[in-house]
């Protein structure tokens, strides 16, 4: 989403710019699905930069692609109980349903994997599971996943390509506030939910995991209208 919370208008350099990673992704080669990573920290505007990948992939091969948003793999709320739920803990390590993710959708898209995939499990509000339905792929599907924590352990060893937007938490804040104070209930409580909560659980992962560094394309994403490449499969 945009700061505004709609979705930006493609200025031709997102275009272009999203045509080059679109040869990037059709560069990769495996004997089962392309599961790629877009990965980033909130606000990065990572599900906007996954339809329109989605979209320019699909009129640049016959080949299907699937979208699937993380978000929908969220544990209950209910069931968050580890760690207390205003924390960063509860966010990072307690939100979403890590073994789902991997069961229902990464492995079966992987060597040896059955092909029989789901890419929800829950509503967004992560209130009530979602029963199906589950789909076939066929060897050459290209999967676009976009969501937080992409390449902690547990499922890092499942990605084919790894692609991290690369925004910095000054952005991600005002980002935030602009997009989610409307369900939030204020500017001034989004604010401090994000100081508080989401910007240091995703610090932790960025410090812990460095997905920045470990992504084979990052994704410079700070102006909508001009995203830049600046690591591309093959250099440091």
């Amino acid at each position: 989403m945009s700061e505004a919370g709609a979705v930006p208008t493609r200025s031709p350099a997102r275009h272009d710019m999203l045509v080059e990673l679109a040869g990037h992704v059709l560069a990769v080669s495996r004997p089962h699905p392309v599961r790629v990573a877009l990965d980033g920290c909130s606000a990065a505007g990572k599900s906007t930069m996954g339809d329109e990948l989605a979209e320019v992939l699909r009129e640049r091969t016959a080949r299907p692609v699937e979208r699937a948003g993380i978000d929908y793999f969220k544990k209950a709320v209910a069931l968050r109980t580890a760690y207390p739920p205003a924390s960063p803990e509860s966010y990072y390590l307690d939100s979403w349903d890590n073994a789902a993710i991997r069961d229902e959708l990464l492995v079966p898209l992987g060597p040896g994997g059955s092909r029989r995939y789901r890419t929800a499990v829950m509503d967004l509000p992560a209130t009530t599971p979602i029963d199906g339905p589950v789909r076939v792929a066929t060897d050459d599907l290209i999967l676009v996943a976009d969501g937080c924590f992409l390449q902690r352990p547990e499922l890092d060893p499942h990605w084919d390509l790894r692609i991290w937007l690369d925004v910095g938490f000054d952005v991600v804040l005002r980002r935030g506030v602009a997009r989610d104070q409307a369900w939030m209930g204020s500017a001034a409580h989004t604010e401090a939910r994000y100081r508080a909560k989401y910007i240091p659980g995703e610090r932790r992962y960025v410090d812990e995991v460095r997905p920045d560094q470990r992504a084979q394309i990052v994704v410079d994403n700070r102006d909508f209208a001009r995203p830049r490449l600046t690591r591309l499969p093959g250099t440091p």
